[in-house]
């Protein structure tokens, strides 16, 4: 017997406590691959807010001795890993929930950027929460899991090619870096994803299949352990 799956024909049918969070004018059910103007606000500041944490990450956070000089030499590193950590990684999310039929648009968590800002600047620690993909209806257990497994199976991938080119292909110089830092920054948020806590995708995986989590935890965690062993100590 299979579950009825219900999808949402218009935004007034959601109960008011599922669309609170949501600003005003996302209503309508966007086609796959659209954004909605709020969506691409919401993407665009929370771009900004991460690369400007992780250049305060990998130049030092202002208690601890850094500047915002340091911090700022270091934004082109920066801005490679959102784009290849966060933006695919939040992305992968909403386009499988599109697949299924699902409204899906990304949105900022208000209380996580400021502590991902604020932290990151006087730490340097990076609290890498801004925000997440919210999806609307009623997904079946298979379908949550497999949109919430798209984000750091996306991490995955772009770790593997990049730890690729950075060991084989490339051996010094500015793009040896940056291949460098979006190889550690796309395993650290695999990693960190896959943790079977809250909100975190790695919980709704397990709820889906246990099998497919600790496999993928086994692979990021290698792969993490390997970019702070070879990649790291030369960023």
């Amino acid at each position: 017997m299979t579950q009825e799956k219900k999808v949402y024909g218009s935004f007034h049918d959601i109960p008011p406590r599922d669309y609170m969070y949501f600003p005003k004018g996302s209503v309508e059910i966007e086609h796959p691959g659209r954004f909605s103007r709020i969506e691409i606000v919401h993407i665009l500041i929370s771009i900004l807010v991460l690369t400007v944490a992780f250049s305060f990450w990998k130049g030092g956070g202002l208690v601890f001795g850094g500047s915002v000089y340091s911090a700022f030499s270091n934004i082109h590193f920066a801005f490679v890993g959102v784009l290849t950590g966060f933006v695919f990684h939040e992305i992968s999310h909403k386009f499988m929930a599109q697949k299924y039929g699902l409204w899906s648009e990304f949105r900022i968590y208000p209380v996580g950027i400021f502590l991902s800002l604020v932290l990151a600047v006087f730490t340097g620690v990076v609290f890498a929460a801004p925000g997440a993909v919210m999806f609307m209806g009623k997904s079946r257990v298979f379908e949550t899991g497999r949109i919430a497994m798209a984000g750091p199976l996306a991490n995955i991938v772009v770790t593997c090619v990049s730890f690729f080119i950075y060991f084989f292909v490339l051996s010094e110089g500015f793009l040896w870096e940056v291949f460098g830092f979006i190889c550690f920054i796309n395993a650290l948020l695999a990693v960190f994803n896959l943790l079977p806590f809250g909100p975190l995708d790695g919980m709704k995986i397990i709820r889906w299949n246990v099998n497919v989590w600790i496999g993928m935890l086994i692979v990021s965690a290698v792969l993490t352990f390997f970019a702070f062993r070879y990649v790291l100590p030369v960023l």
